[in-house]
């Protein structure tokens, strides 16, 4: 017989550090504690909202819309959960909730699901994982890669071209032919969508979109930029989950405004375990995962040496 295929899980519990009861406890769903944190995380939103109302005509509308952009990035952390069916107990939550973060942020939600599958797939093997940031090969594209410019580059394209019927080569790596016309309708529904909203703010003459929505999360967007970095950049390219992954210990603030995905490690060992029961997860998976105890500070210091040569490349030698 050939060698038996274990996923991170398995071999986490094949060895000892996890028993298939306590990862079933683990998994259980609750619609209480999402719609919790989601009220909260709402109260959040609507509280910087109001600070861009207040300061709206003063040099204080930067730091606001800043604040309330760096809330609405978040939407993300909440919407990568919906495509994983655990912030909710009610499937159909999960899908409406992912579809309105997603149109927040210009992600479709559909295609954002099969994308992120294949990255849980081929977590950072170069060519494969759809998903992976590589290490930069200087400080300045480091600093590129954070101003989010390339990023929104790459978003705006991607919903252009699946609006006009396209999908590129390495789309279709992670998109089954069958959901080519779903994806291409779904671009074209949050294009049509975002095509009535500046509509009716031109006829009507109101732009609180701009002030409260589209340059909040233009400013915002660098913040997530460098969360999304600290989660794997500066990690080998290989397949040990061990070690191609960092979690980021990081204050309660930060934990809840990224529902708990500082735990990054602990989500790829085990993607079925929703949020609020990430922190138990990484309680029994101390000393089993990589983990940044300084935070993401730390992993971006971490990151730095390597591209300044401080501190030996983590792709050296990975094809």
């Amino acid at each position: 017989m050939g060698d038996e295929i274990l996923t991170p899980i398995t071999q986490a519990m094949k060895e000892g550090v996890l028993t298939r009861k306590e990862l079933k406890a683990l998994m259980t769903r609750s619609n209480k504690q999402g719609l919790l944190h989601l009220l909260l995380f709402f109260c959040c939103y609507c509280f910087t909202g109001f600070l861009i109302w207040l300061s709206l005509g003063s040099p204080w509308v930067l730091p606001a819309m800043f604040l309330h952009g760096v809330i609405l990035v978040h939407h993300f952390s909440l919407q990568h959960e919906c495509c994983h069916y655990t912030p909710f107990k009610t499937r159909w939550l999960n899908e409406i909730i992912g579809h309105y973060c997603g149109f927040v942020l210009l992600i479709p939600n559909k295609f954002f699901r099969y994308e992120h599958c294949n990255h849980h797939t081929y977590t950072q093997i170069l060519g494969k994982d759809p998903e992976l940031i590589e290490l930069p090969i200087s400080f300045w594209k480091y600093l590129w890669y954070v101003s989010s410019i390339p990023y929104w580059q790459s978003k705006f394209g991607e919903l252009f071209r699946h609006a006009i019927g396209r999908i590129s080569e390495e789309e279709k790596e992670f998109l089954p032919p069958e959901e080519y016309s779903a994806v291409i309708r779904e671009a074209r529904l949050y294009t049509l969508g975002y095509f009535i909203i500046f509509m009716l703010s031109w006829l009507t003459g109101w732009w609180g979109v701009i002030w409260f929505w589209v340059l909040p999360v233009f400013l915002g967007e660098p913040v997530m930029r460098a969360i999304r970095m600290a989660e794997h950049v500066g990690r080998p390219n290989i397949t040990d989950m061990k070690e191609n992954t960092r979690s980021s210990m990081v204050s309660l603030p930060m934990r809840f405004l990224c529902w708990n995905m500082n735990y990054h490690a602990e989500h790829h060992y085990a993607s079925s375990v929703p949020f609020h029961a990430l922190p138990k997860l990484h309680e029994k998976l101390e000393g089993y995962v990589h983990v940044e105890r300084r935070g993401y500070w730390g992993a971006h210091l971490d990151i730095i040496t390597q591209i300044t040569g401080t501190k030996p490349r983590s792709d050296v030698g990975v094809s």
